[in-house]
């Protein structure tokens, strides 16, 4: 199992383009063995301390196998759509981690 964060800064008035991108993007991760398991707006008032920008979003996703995570990425339909997610994001961070028991 791959496990995923992502931190998602979005272009200052682009929300909707975001948004948008994201009714497309979401529901194609169920096609490649992933699942959406948190997505995260924070509020100034929910941080507690941070050394870095707060995002706008936090995603946490996880993927069965690497390859359904690169699948997923190559996926036709959600290409067709990138543009969205090139206007509207800034910039993202994301942090492949294992699940520690």
């Amino acid at each position: 199992m791959i496990h995923l964060t992502q931190l998602i800064y979005i272009k200052e008035g682009k929300e909707e383009v975001f948004h948008e991108f994201e009714r497309i993007a979401i529901p194609t991760i169920l096609k490649y063995n992933g699942r959406l398991t948190l997505r995260i707006r924070p509020k100034d008032d929910s941080v507690i301390e941070n050394n870095i920008e707060v995002p706008y979003e936090i995603h946490l996703v996880e993927f069965e196998t690497q390859e359904d995570f690169d699948n997923f990425k190559m996926d036709e339909e959600r290409k067709k759509f990138i543009h969205l997610r090139d206007e509207s994001i800034e910039s993202t961070v994301l942090i492949q981690g294992l699940r520690l028991n």
